[in-house]
């Protein structure tokens, strides 16, 4: 599993101490030194099973700076996707990415269950 975050985020900090308390094992990448590619994010939004607006990083100062919500509204999936691949400060966090599932920020009960239908908790 790839667990996809920004290491000052306080909620990545909690999700990423999550996973270790539950001794899970799983790769670490810093979406701002690699943020995800429009090609990655194409193939983990359908896993998500959420909209593509739900990758938006909302409260983050670029979302808000250029003014992002109103672009939104007149893009195409394809363009979303592409914009956030531009900045990995775009992109809510943390993402964990399972084989067949990416569970986009973190609620630790959605985790949770997650992390049990896939086996890797009792």
């Amino acid at each position: 599993m790839l667990l996809v975050q920004y290491p000052t985020c306080t909620t990545c900090k909690k999700a990423k101490k999550y996973l270790e308390s539950h001794n899970i094992s799983f790769d670490d990448r810093n979406i701002k030194e690699e943020n995800p590619t429009a090609e990655e994010l194409g193939l983990w939004q359908p896993k998500s099973g959420k909209d593509v607006k739900a990758f938006f990083n909302t409260s983050g100062q670029v979302y808000r700076s250029e003014n992002i919500k109103d672009k939104l509204l007149t893009m195409s999936d394809e363009e979303k996707l592409a914009l956030l691949a531009t900045n990995g400060m775009l992109v809510k966090r943390p993402l964990l990415i399972l084989d067949d599932e990416v569970l986009v920020g973190f609620k630790e009960a959605e985790w949770e269950a997650a992390l049990k239908r896939k086996g890797y908790l009792k």
